[in-house]
């Protein structure tokens, strides 16, 4: 029974951010190649180690009596600013990235993989034991990641993705759009982080609501792009 709920533990890693990928893909009207889904998605797990030495030496060098407000501020820009450069290393010269909403999908990609790697090691450090009350609550710690940092990982790479498209579309001279996403992400981010950790037993009620919020936008920015033509020079896909 316990080598069974272990099974169960090691696809809860996996699924959550499989899951919220698959729908939101849905969002795009012409889907892109799923080689190139995938090799984002990893991309964007590998990028959880350079995130994490980061994010050591950022908290090494404000040292531990820092603003709390300033710490989840610092470690959300960090995060957000390496799920970018995941999905720009994966896809920035691709010639399938040719329309505006491709920058909310791929930006989606690899902020999965950088959440699953963070579930699955969330997940070994949550295991005291093999006993079935320590998977038990392994899974319930999953879960909630599934309907909270999980998704909150998608949101604001959705976020991050809409101002990327739009600063490709407006030129190199609008480079300060994509800076206004990550900062609007990492806003979204830090709040959230900030009233999990304040206000323990309620941190559903008022996380929800941060992703309730984010979520009307991140929908409300795929049916704005959806409306826009491909970028400049673009080809078209063959794929």
């Amino acid at each position: 029974m316990s080598l069974l709920i272990l099974l169960a533990i090691a696809l809860a890693t996996v699924l959550p951010a499989l899951v919220w990928l698959l729908f939101f893909m849905r969002e795009d009207i012409h889907p892109e190649p799923k080689r190139l889904i995938c090799y984002t998605f990893g991309i964007g797990v590998l990028a959880a180690l350079p995130t994490l030495f980061a994010q050591i030496v950022f908290k090494d060098t404000i040292g531990e009596g820092a603003n709390l407000i300033f710490i989840f501020l610092g470690l959300a820009a960090i995060e957000e600013i390496f799920k970018f450069l995941a999905a720009f290393y994966a896809i920035g010269g691709s010639k399938y990235f040719d329309e505006p909403i491709d920058a909310m999908i791929y930006m989606i990609a690899a902020a999965s993989g950088f959440a699953t790697i963070e579930n699955i090691l969330i997940a070994i450090g949550s295991i005291e034991s093999l006993t079935l009350p320590s998977l038990y609550a392994t899974g319930n710690v999953l879960l909630l990641r599934f309907i909270g940092a999980t998704l909150l990982h998608v949101l604001a790479s959705g976020i991050v993705g809409f101002y990327w498209a739009k600063s490709i579309a407006a030129g190199h001279s609008h480079r300060g759009l994509l800076v206004y996403g990550i900062v609007m992400a990492t806003a979204v981010h830090m709040v959230f982080n900030y009233l999990i950790a304040r206000f323990g037993d309620q941190n559903v009620t008022y996380g929800s609501l941060i992703l309730i919020v984010a979520a009307f936008f991140v929908f409300n920015d795929f049916e704005i792009l959806k409306r826009k033509p491909q970028f400049a020079s673009a080809p078209t896909k063959t794929a």
